[in-house]
């Protein structure tokens, strides 16, 4: 029986009427994922950067979220053809590469998502998910179409670089992340200093100028609403692991006081 695959994060973008807002998974955890799933955001994070995940356990909270309408984006660990190939196969539709830094590399990893001739991942999709076991009619022919990619800005050259990252043709959408972008400008912990927050807004504009959607990283409600104000269309708002330890530690104030008054530093 043909099977038919969900609309791609670039599709729910082009239909937004209001910024996506967006769920870190870092635990490597299906269930936690599949609560994150339910819990009405519009997308999830699977990071593979990170967090303590494998090919095995991407797979599985790909499968716990699928019956959710939280669109999955997976985070690889870095921008090799090989890892690229084998998460999209196991049927991981959207894509986010990190630390993309010029047109060229962007154009590299455009290749990385393709089938040939327009790219070079490897034609494995009848023995893959992606495909569904070949129960999707012409996946081969319509790849592109089931498939969007996402690249994270995150150093000062990506940031002076980002208009031509945004706007070479197979990238749909660019992610900024402040923490590392504050330690490539020498402000390491800092992502809510005033030049970092400049340069995300900076950000923002060179890649609305390439006519394509930006988002960002912000826990901080004030920041987020912020970044929204300045023209965010999607956004990271959480994870899974920061709920549970602000969790945890709410409960362990509560009925375990102490005196100590350690702050966070970050998250």
């Amino acid at each position: 029986m043909p099977l038919r695959l969900t609309p791609t994060f670039r599709d729910a973008l082009a239909g937004a009427q209001r910024p996506l807002a967006g769920y870190w998974i870092c635990s490597g955890s299906p269930v936690m994922a599949e609560i994150g799933a339910g819990a009405g955001l519009d997308w999830l994070l699977i990071d593979m950067e990170h967090s303590p995940n494998s090919l095995p356990t991407v797979l599985a909270q790909l499968q716990a979220v699928a019956p959710y309408p939280s669109t999955p984006v997976v985070r690889v660990p870095f921008g090799d053809a090989v890892t690229i190939k084998q998460v999209l196969d196991l049927g991981a539709q959207n894509i986010l590469v990190p630390m993309a830094s010029s047109a060229e590399h962007a154009r590299t990893l455009v290749e990385a998502v393709r089938y040939p001739p327009r790219g070079v991942r490897g034609v494995g999709s009848a023995l893959a998910r992606s495909a569904r076991w070949n129960r999707v009619e012409d996946y081969l022919t319509n790849a592109d179409a089931y498939v969007s990619l996402f690249l994270q800005i995150e150093t000062h050259e990506g940031v002076a670089a980002a208009a031509e990252i945004a706007a070479v043709d197979g990238v749909d959408g660019i992610f900024v992340g402040p923490s590392d972008l504050a330690a490539s400008m020498g402000l390491l912990g800092q992502q809510t200093h005033p030049d970092v927050t400049a340069a995300v807004r900076r950000t923002f504009d060179a890649v609305h100028g390439a006519g394509k959607p930006v988002g960002v990283n912000a826990f901080d409600p004030e920041t987020a609403d912020a970044y929204v104000a300045a023209g965010a269309d999607f956004l990271l708002v959480g994870a899974d692991v920061a709920t549970v330890a602000r969790g945890s530690e709410a409960l362990a104030a509560r009925w375990t006081p102490n005196d100590e008054g350690d702050a966070r530093a970050s998250y």
